[in-house]
């Protein structure tokens, strides 16, 4: 097996375990970024489990899939259409909120990114 081979079994062996805790309640929300072979193994298994999701292709041959309660995959579809480093600092914030990162650090996120659209203004 190649590095390569060896990266995205781990990426998958990732997105596998997201799904679990998805089932079990622990997240609403989950996000993988995997190639373009490893995102249609995993949308087939999101489909075979009945889960839903939404992809956005990303420029570096690299596909975002964010899977879990179709509410939560709604508010996401209001910005997804940009890149995740051009969301403004409130759907930054959010969806750090949805994807559950520690909220303190998506505070403190939140304000510096805020600064900084304060000192380019």
């Amino acid at each position: 097996m190649t590095a390569l081979d060896y990266a995205r079994a781990g990426k998958m062996q990732m997105a596998l375990h997201l799904i679990y805790e998805y089932k079990k309640g622990v997240r609403s929300l989950a996000l993988c970024t995997v190639c373009p072979t490893c995102a249609a193994l995993l949308k087939e298994r999101l489909d075979r489990q009945g889960i839903a999701y939404l992809t956005q292709e990303l420029g570096n041959r690299n596909v975002n899939i964010f899977f879990g309660e179709r509410v939560c995959l709604d508010a996401v579809a209001v910005f997804v259409g940009k890149p995740l480093n051009k969301l403004t600092p409130e759907e930054d914030f959010m969806l750090g909120a949805m994807l559950g990162y520690d909220i303190r650090q998506q505070c403190r996120r939140f304000c510096d990114r805020k600064a900084k659209v304060r000192v380019v203004s």
